[in-house]
């Protein structure tokens, strides 16, 4: 008998965005459940182009082609195209054809989070849809609006080998004893940018941002790295596709997270899982994550942080990563998602 079909489908996939990272997690996943997966997205190297479901398409898609594009599936996975609303003509059409048909639609932003999408409605329902939110704030934001939620908190291979430090190091122009603040994020204005400037300047630090600018911040950005006050180093790093971030974390000497929003934030998890102390902002959600027992610094007490690097404590390195892997690990998710899938399924 052939493997069911599982649809993951979005504005993009595949790339170094936060749903497209947490989506091939699921990816992973729904294959070690045993489903067959397959990827449907407007951007990205996907199995299944669909360029009208990209967030800058200027058409949405014909809805003959999303249902081709659907067809084969038995289980349909929604990566926030249905939750944000930044293509809703795209995400009406996927909710048309998903009509009737098992779905979950996995919400990493709710509209009303982003103040410029404030006055959308809720994400659209359906008697065959199972709803997934990464974080608590979200599931009682969607249960106020009489939308009934499972929480799955994003996920992380809390074993992955660590990257390269000195070669990393070295290949940035990254001195013996220099020290280097890493924010591993794109550069948009919840980031807050600013504040991790502020930051590496703070501890005489190099500062270096990983991500590009989006969402027309380039202009912003480029007045900030401009200021800033030390060295700025900006763009990924020199490693492969593969080891590139781990070889990032590796380099740093501290990660720095100062965002007002995140609907997760995954440096505020990837910093204990490659034993680097975390500046974090307090965002709404920041709050929530560190009642698993996160020992963190605030973004803006450099002088902590200074004192920590003078006389390292590895009992917090190893708190924080055994944090990680008691409520964070790769390896529950299977079982969270199957308990939802089952459910929208009927026990498939």
């Amino acid at each position: 008998m052939p493997s069911p079909v599982a649809a993951l489908v979005s504005f993009r996939l595949g790339g170094s965005d936060g749903v497209s990272v947490e989506a091939a997690k699921w990816a992973w996943a729904l294959g070690r459940l045993g489903w067959q997966v397959t990827t449907v997205a407007g951007a990205g190297p996907v199995d299944r182009l669909v360029p009208g479901l990209a967030i800058d398409a200027a058409e949405p898609p014909e809805r003959a082609e999303v249902v081709d594009a659907l067809d084969r599936a038995d289980l349909v996975v929604v990566e926030n195209l249905c939750s944000l609303p930044l293509n809703p003509p795209a995400a009406a059409v996927v909710a048309d054809v998903l009509r009737g048909r098992p779905a979950v639609l996995h919400h990493h932003d709710l509209p009303w989070q982003r103040a410029r999408f404030a006055s959308f409605p809720p994400p659209p329902h359906d008697a065959r849809w199972a709803h997934v939110t990464i974080n608590e704030l979200s599931r009682a934001e969607l249960a106020a609006h009489g939308l009934a939620a499972t929480v799955i908190r994003n996920s992380f291979d809390t074993d992955a080998p660590l990257g390269e430090r000195q070669r990393t190091r070295q290949a940035l122009g990254v001195a013996d004893g220099e020290r280097l603040v890493l924010q591993p994020t794109r550069a948009i204005a919840r980031k807050n940018v600013a504040g991790a400037i502020a930051l590496a300047a703070g501890m005489g630090a190099t500062y270096w941002l990983l991500g590009p600018a989006e969402d027309g911040y380039e202009h912003d950005l480029e007045a900030l790295l401009a200021g800033a006050e030390g060295r700025v180093l900006h763009g990924p790093g020199p490693g492969g596709a593969g080891s590139a971030m781990a070889d990032a974390y590796a380099a740093c000497d501290v990660v720095a997270l100062p965002s007002t929003w995140e609907g997760f934030g995954n440096p505020s998890v990837e910093s204990a899982v490659h034993r680097r102390p975390l500046a974090i902002g307090p965002y709404p959600v920041a709050r929530e994550l560190a009642a698993a027992g996160f020992r963190w610094f605030a973004h803006d007490d450099p002088a902590a942080l200074a004192r920590w690097l003078e006389s390292p404590d590895d009992g917090l390195i190893e708190h924080n990563l055994a944090v990680a892997r008691r409520h964070f690990s790769l390896e529950r998710l299977p079982a969270q998602l199957d308990a939802v899938v089952r459910r929208v399924v009927g026990g498939r």
